[in-house]
């Protein structure tokens, strides 16, 4: 992994047609929260000390939209892209004024997204085209897919009504995750993960402090990383802080049920469940936490048995 060093950002504010304001010379401090669940990915954004002009043609309604694009140079790439919902004037002290910009990526298509649309005898393929063809009038665009079955189904069927209901169906009955990835519509299997090098994570490439073993998955920070991505293998060179379970009778159940879910691997393979990115341009935060999950290299995959030929990732894996 390239060295992390000398910071570089990129954030800029445009309407429709992706002409804006650079705000990268300002102090600007931002909150990106990524996960590979189908709620919205979300920016909260706060540029300090705009004129009062462009602070109030910020928060007026010409500007649509907010690209975000951070790292380190020789690392350096877009963390966030989405539609700005929300616009706040405010003060911190006599001194310090700011515009507070709330963003989120894909929620239009999430929320209003509706399909009428009969199919007969398709494949899971073809759903999941016509799914992403009722998002497209929102601007939503193919991601990454696994190679799904070719079987049909046996009758017609007819969807109706919202999209993220039918593509929650879609994605249970295809043992799928799926969201919304910088405007895609994404599909990640349950017993795999997005096809591509895993990053190595260590103390030299930006890990910082110790990795920790939660309820929740293996805690991670690094220094602000835009090259890890939601669904794709990270390789941990680093011990892990294991988790205490509880002794009482009451914690028995909770620890039966934990065991599984938030396991360590010995390879240090594991899939990118959450990402957060944290940055200011004038203060300390620009860091990336992640939440992961153990990869079972015992478990076949459908579609990446030659994806990592090249890397030493194990080329079928299940994720936990």
């Amino acid at each position: 992994m390239t060295t992390q060093y000398l910071r570089k950002c990129s954030i800029v504010i445009a309407d429709a047609s992706g002409t804006g304001i650079d705000l990268s010379d300002l102090r600007c401090v931002f909150t990106i929260r990524r996960g590979d669940f189908q709620t919205p990915n979300s920016c909260d954004l706060r540029v300090y000390n705009l004129a009062d002009g462009t602070a109030h043609q910020v928060c007026g309604s010409e500007f649509t939209q907010v690209v975000i694009q951070a790292g380190y140079e020789g690392n350096y790439g877009q963390v966030f892209k989405g539609t700005i919902r929300q616009r706040r004037l405010g003060r911190e002290d006599a001194v310090n004024s700011y515009v507070d910009i709330t963003a989120a990526d894909g929620d239009a298509a999430y929320n209003f997204a509706t399909i009428s649309h009969s199919l007969a005898s398709a494949t899971p393929g073809t759903v999941a085209a016509a799914l992403l063809s009722a998002m497209q009038r929102f601007g939503i665009t193919q991601g990454y897919q696994p190679a799904f079955s070719q079987n049909g189904s046996v009758r017609g069927r007819v969807y109706y009504g919202s999209v993220k209901e039918e593509l929650r169906d879609f994605a249970n009955a295809n043992d799928c995750v799926w969201s919304i990835q910088d405007g895609a519509l994404t599909f990640i299997p349950k017993t795999a993960y997005v096809a591509g090098d895993a990053p190595i994570i260590s103390p030299s490439s930006g890990l910082i402090d110790t990795p920790e073993q939660t309820q929740n998955g293996i805690n991670m920070r690094v220094l602000l990383n835009p090259s890890i991505k939601i669904g794709q293998a990270v390789k941990l060179d680093a011990t892990v802080n294991l988790y205490r379970f509880g002794l009482d009778v009451q914690s028995q159940r909770q620890n039966a049920n934990l065991a599984p879910l938030n396991k360590t691997n010995a390879d240090g393979l594991y899939y990118v469940m959450v990402a957060e990115h944290q940055g200011d341009t004038r203060g300390t935060p620009w860091y990336t936490d992640l939440t992961c999950l153990s990869i079972d290299a015992t478990a076949p995959s459908l579609d990446q048995t030659n994806a990592l030929v090249a890397t030493d990732v194990p080329t079928a894996i299940g994720r936990n």
